[in-house]
């Protein structure tokens, strides 16, 4: 590599951030890939098989890989741009473009290609470089060496680094909901911090909390026991509870309510730490022992027989619900128990944590309690059609599934989810509620509120397991901009080579003049509504980020120097 330059937006090459590497083949290019032989596009082939779907010049399937075939086929600038591109795709990535040209010297070429992240497209022509050396022939391949280089590992290492870099699945639906309707966004931090829109009418969110929640609505969801007693004060349909504070008063609260009990901390969240369907001291106790290593104070409340389910409220409104079923195996009266957790873990859409759409089944102590209340070991085999519940919970966290019922959910039941959510203040709002009939009123068929959450979980709604997605994105994406409500400011960049300032500095006092609130980025500094907030060389696009971000700014005037813009393009 003999440079490297991010394009943070629009560029030369593209109106999409993009990184171009200029590369020095040195001696390989007398190796284009006809000379190199089969071996090699065999090799890249079976390590990447998913090249064969690049057109390339051909403009179909397998053009790419017909290119690198052809006569003496195509130089290894062209391959690396193909494969780096490929293996952020493999990570998600979603790109597709890129350009490898001629430098003007022998054996030097541009190669530009899309990228999503930054980090993530650096790490992929790293790795790029390192699969395409290892496929070279040995007499080739002397000059670099990499005896360790196993591709399948560092595939899957760099796949594991991107997903623990991109937006989580809540995010990311909130994220691509704005990209749709032509919102730009702004990432904050590294984890799920992001401004939507530019300057005054900027909107927040993190994860499905956003800039408009309240946060004494947060405060209550979070407080299990004022929630519950807000519910009741209400009407709505909860089960008895109380708190407790010692193994042997969470056991007297369980006699006094009456068995079957559940027993949960007292501001826990995603499941943790929560036993259910307890039907002994013994257990209530276990079960004490387990939440209050999340919680001090812990939560003991009778047993309400039925589904778990996921009312999504927003903004006053029901936009989804699913069936959550704990995590479980299936008998075949073939395979053991260790067999069919390995086989539902072989579902491609089941990952770590929150990677994926669902959540790898891990063998734990409640995997082991449910296997040993069922009377059987890893090694046993189930009957045909027998399920087997390693899970007390149905987070699909800790290994669920969700089926989407929002078409068959009955009106009162969906009235009382509304209300619940108006009842503590939420504008993004998970209820849960357990019920054996999703379509029949809880009136008559009973039923009760066991939780209400503030930031609930997006994944069960946009993917289902099961069922119709639902686009919860795009209903708090509404919510934060009605229709008919700006998302950007005016924004002009100037460039050129003498006056780039002057104009500038015209354009913003002419705006400044006309009413505006005007953020100017310049080469002495920057100006917030003719104020200098930095001083020094501000034409970039760190300076042009911090005007976008200011939430006072309805106005941007970008000095944009010449060599910023060829080495780092323009920030919008």
């Amino acid at each position: 590599m003999l440079s490297t330059d991010v394009y943070v937006g629009p560029n030369r090459y593209a109106l999409f951030p993009c990184i171009l590497h200029q590369m020095d083949l040195e001696d390989l290019e007398r190796w284009p890939t006809g000379r190199l032989g089969s071996r090699f596009i065999e090799g890249l082939e079976k390590a990447i098989p998913s090249l064969a779907e690049h057109g390339c010049s051909y403009g179909e399937p397998g053009g790419f890989l017909r290119r690198m075939r052809e006569g003496d086929g195509t130089w290894l600038g062209h391959v690396f741009e193909h494969v780096v591109l490929e293996i952020q795709n493999l990570a998600g990535q979603d790109v597709g473009f890129g350009r490898t040209r001629g430098a003007g010297k022998d054996g030097v070429y541009n190669v530009v290609y899309e990228v999503r992240d930054r980090d993530i497209g650096l790490e992929a022509s790293r790795l790029a470089l390192r699969l395409i050396h290892s496929l070279l022939p040995d007499n080739l391949r002397e000059r670099y060496p990499d005896p360790d280089f196993d591709f399948r590992y560092e595939r899957d290492d760099f796949i594991r680094y991107a997903q623990k870099r991109e937006l989580g699945p809540s995010t990311g639906s909130l994220v691509q909901a704005a990209e749709k309707r032509g919102i730009p966004w702004i990432r904050l931090n590294n984890q799920s911090l992001v401004q939507l829109g530019y300057g005054k009418y900027q909107r927040r969110i993190q994860a499905t909390i956003t800039s408009e929640t309240r946060h004494i609505a947060v405060e209550i969801s979070c407080d299990k026991e004022m929630a519950h007693q807000i519910f009741e004060d209400l009407g709505l349909p909860v089960p008895r509870q109380r708190s407790a504070r010692s193994a042997r008063e969470a056991v007297r609260v369980a006699e006094r309510i009456g068995y079957p009990v559940v027993v949960k901390p007292y501001d826990g969240n995603h499941g943790r730490g929560v036993c259910i369907n307890l039907g002994s001291a013994e257990e209530v106790e276990e079960a004490f022992e387990i939440a209050s290593k999340v919680s001090r104070t812990v939560v003991v409340e009778n047993y309400i027989k039925g589904f778990d389910h996921r009312l999504l409220v927003i903004n006053g409104q029901l936009v989804a619900a699913a069936k959550r079923v704990p995590g479980h195996v299936i008998g075949d009266g073939k395979h053991s128990v260790a067999e069919l957790v390995d086989i539902v873990n072989s579902d491609p859409r089941r990952g770590i944590g929150h990677e994926k759409v669902l959540t790898r089944l891990e063998w734990d102590v409640q995997a082991e309690d449910a296997l040993k209340k069922a009377g059987l070991s890893r090694d046993s085999v189930l009957a045909t059609g027998e399920i087997l519940y390693l899970r007390k919970t149905a987070n699909l966290s800790t290994g669920g599934t969700a089926v989407d019922v929002t078409d068959i959910i009955h009106p009162d039941i969906k009235a009382m989810a509304i209300r619940a959510a108006r009842a503590v203040g939420l504008d993004v709002c998970g209820v849960d509620f357990l019920c054996e009939d999703i379509s029949q009123s809880y009136r008559t068929h009973g039923g009760g509120i066991c939780e209400i959450n503030a930031a609930p979980g997006f994944r069960m709604h946009v993917q289902p397991s099961e069922g119709t997605p639902r686009d919860a994105g795009g209903a708090v994406i509404d919510m934060l901009f009605p229709p008919g409500m700006p998302t950007s400011i005016p924004t002009a960049a100037i460039t050129g080579t003498n006056g780039k300032t002057t104009t500038s500095r015209m354009l913003a006092h002419i705006l400044k003049m006309a009413g505006h609130t005007v953020g100017l980025t310049s080469t002495d500094g920057v100006y917030i509504d003719g104020k200098l907030t930095v001083a020094g060389d501000m034409t970039g696009p760190v300076a042009a980020t911090m005007v976008l971000r200011d939430p006072t700014v309805d106005a941007a005037v970008l000095e944009t120097a010449r060599g910023g813009l060829l080495k780092r393009g323009m920030a919008v």
